[in-house]
């Protein structure tokens, strides 16, 4: 198992660009099962998550290149609709294969998705949705199967039980390909789920509605493959500006869309952070973070978007930890996503859990050197920025879950400064 040794309170200093956005290059793996033939995808992040993806999709039969970022998919070789149980089971991203497969095969088998312990995370949200769209569900032990109902030319209008955003993407791919009307009602928003109806609109689809909660999908007898480039992940965006802000030197974040953090930014102002943000072509920008003199206590709560984000919630109680006062962080999406603070207040934050959704954080307090764990893909960025600004060396385990959502991170910041040491 590999670790990072990190020797901390380095001032950072350099431009470092952002990579492409995970929850959305996932999204476009699946999707590229739609059509017939190659997908080839570019700024795709060479990650451990899309590495599973693309195993995945290689064990149903597809055809895969992937190098220097670019992915390239063959899908016309797809031959099985059954998913890989091993690779499911610790992969909860999975499920949004059932939708695409759905529309090519008409039925579908996987196992009960699993992954980070954040929490419950039930599909229930997928199988509602399904069984309004007509599709048939069975389960034998922890397996699923689905298959569509006999009804599938019928007009129908979907409304999911809440906000999902992988419950919005899996009913546009289940919808695409028919002979019927799909309405979509409370579609969550996502700048991912716009740019999926893009890809999908750009192969064929006919999809309007975008950046709304109210999608119409109008069924279309085939898709074709087609070239896509990933938006930056902006995620990964907030989460470098935080290192940033933390480290004490000065960054430039290259190539983010500022429109898809505006509430990030905005704590930003309200926590005394000293950034700018220098616009550029077609909305995207880069992020100028410079030395923060004072940093504010702010509380959050996370929201589906254009709320707070429930992935940012961990990175961003780091920041608080050196903030003047008294923050409250209400985590509404995953009551177990506070898994990361035992780590954190052993290196000498203070932190008190009111609930599982409610904590706060008093400071600025000094962080010191521990061996400490990462324990799922966003809390292990939040123990990462700890390491970096803690008093003397750190030593990460499991950074596996780090791997999953952050590219060569430990080379990135290694090149603005930090000394981090993948052991």
């Amino acid at each position: 198992m590999s670790k990072f040794k990190i020797t901390g309170l380095k001032s950072l200093r350099g431009n470092i660009k952002v990579m492409g956005a995970k929850n959305l290059a996932l999204k476009l793996i699946a999707a590229s099962i739609l059509a017939r033939g190659k997908t080839r995808l570019t700024n795709v992040p060479d990650i451990l998550d899309i590495r599973k993806m693309i195993d995945l999709v290689a064990g149903l039969g597809a055809k895969v290149k992937f190098e220097n970022n670019i992915l390239e998919i063959d899908t016309e070789s797809i031959n099985s609709s059954v998913l890989d149980r091993d690779l499911v089971r610790h992969f909860r991203g999975s499920i949004v294969l059932v939708g695409p497969l759905l529309s090519r095969f008409k039925e579908v088998t996987i196992a009960q998705p699993g992954g980070c312990l954040i929490g419950a995370r039930p599909i229930d949200t997928h199988l509602n949705a399904f069984s309004q769209l007509g599709i048939r569900h069975r389960e034998s032990g922890d397996n699923h199967h689905f298959s569509q109902g006999n009804d599938a030319d019928k007009d129908v209008e979907v409304c999911l039980d809440k906000l999902s955003v992988t419950a919005t993407e899996n009913i546009l791919m289940a919808g695409v390909i028919g002979k019927r009307k799909i309405s979509l009602r409370v579609a969550a928003v996502e700048p991912e789920i716009g740019e999926l109806i893009d890809f999908l609109n750009q192969m064929g689809a006919k999809i309007t509605g975008r950046d709304t909660h109210f999608l119409e999908i109008e069924g279309v007898s085939e898709l074709k493959s087609v070239s896509f480039n990933i938006i930056p992940d902006r995620i990964e965006a907030a989460t470098l500006a935080i290192i940033g802000i933390l480290t004490k030197g000065e960054i430039v974040i290259e190539d983010i869309i500022p429109s898809h953090l505006d509430i990030f930014f905005e704590k930003l102002r309200e926590a005394n952070a000293n950034f700018e943000i220098i616009k550029k072509e077609r909305g995207y920008g880069d992020l100028k973070i410079r030395r923060s003199t004072h940093l504010k206590a702010v509380n959050i709560d996370t929201r589906t978007y254009p709320g707070f984000p429930t992935d940012l919630q961990s990175p961003f109680a780091i920041l608080m930890t050196q903030a003047d006062g008294v923050s409250r962080i209400f985590e509404t999406l995953y009551e177990g996503r506070f898994n990361y603070l035992k780590e954190v207040a052993s290196m000498g934050a203070t932190v008190s859990i009111q609930s599982p959704h409610i904590f706060i954080i008093s400071g600025p307090t000094p962080l010191f050197g521990k061996e400490i764990k990462s324990l799922d893909i966003r809390g292990g960025a939040a123990v990462l920025i700890a390491a970096l600004i803690a008093n003397g060396t750190t030593v990460i385990e499991g950074i596996e879950m780090i791997d999953r959502g952050y590219e060569r991170i430990d080379e990135r910041l290694n090149s603005l400064g930090a000394r981090i040491e993948r052991l």
